[in-house]
């Protein structure tokens, strides 16, 4: 069975769910919108830089899940998933999903956004298999810390590795669409690396290498 490994944010997505997330809480009125918003971006800002502290920025994001009650959280998340999550799902990116599908490979979406965030969206986009950064939980609520290895950069590789030890796969014939920089290490262990509407490191890199470049939009 061969692997086909989706990053989600500016891959299947036409934007970045993390980033978009906080800016619903924004606008929401649920957080201080200047503070929040400007911390926000700045963390963005390092993300798409590749010198993004996940650990800090994981325990700024998640902090709104440690002091909300879950049936509050579930009722915001749908209002995320229509106002802000369905204009940016991209139909050729689900297309691709259907076509791996079909093929009979196993569809993976690998993904630094946090399992709050994107465990909908999986869902939404027909994907059973979800790894993502994880959420602390105690006694049936978010503590709203991370934990775990953060799915990001190296973290992505090490998530993989286990992820494929605990099911007795192997990366073997491998596809991975990611639009990000910081998806290197995982772009250069998978057989077949596929650079998704680059960002401009990730397209010099994909061209010097002779990976496949395309575009979902």
């Amino acid at each position: 069975m061969r692997l086909a490994l989706f990053d989600l944010d500016n891959t299947l997505l036409a934007g970045d769910s993390d980033h978009a997330w906080g800016e619903y809480l924004c606008q929401r009125g649920i957080v201080d919108a200047d503070s929040y918003r400007a911390r926000n971006d700045a963390f963005y800002q390092d993300y798409l830089a590749g010198s993004l502290d996940v650990h800090a920025y994981q325990n700024f994001c998640q902090e709104i899940l440690g002091r909300s009650e879950l049936p509050q959280l579930q009722q915001w998340h749908a209002e995320f998933m229509r106002d802000f999550i369905e204009p940016i799902v991209l139909a050729k990116g689900e297309a691709l999903l259907r076509q791996h599908l079909e093929a009979g490979d196993r569809v993976v979406i690998i993904t630094a956004t946090n399992r709050f965030i994107t465990g909908p969206i999986a869902a939404r986009l027909g994907v059973d298999t979800l790894l993502a950064t994880e959420c602390g939980m105690e006694d049936g609520r978010y503590t709203g810390r991370l934990t775990d290895i953060p799915c990001f950069q190296e973290g992505k590789v090490a998530r993989i590795e286990r992820w494929l030890a605990e099911n007795a796969l192997t990366l073997e014939g491998s596809y991975f669409y990611s639009d990000s920089r910081n998806d290197l290490p995982l772009l250069e262990r998978v057989s077949h690396p596929v650079a998704v509407d680059p960002d401009p490191t990730l397209r010099k890199t994909a061209a010097e290498r002779g990976w496949q470049i395309i575009s979902l939009r």
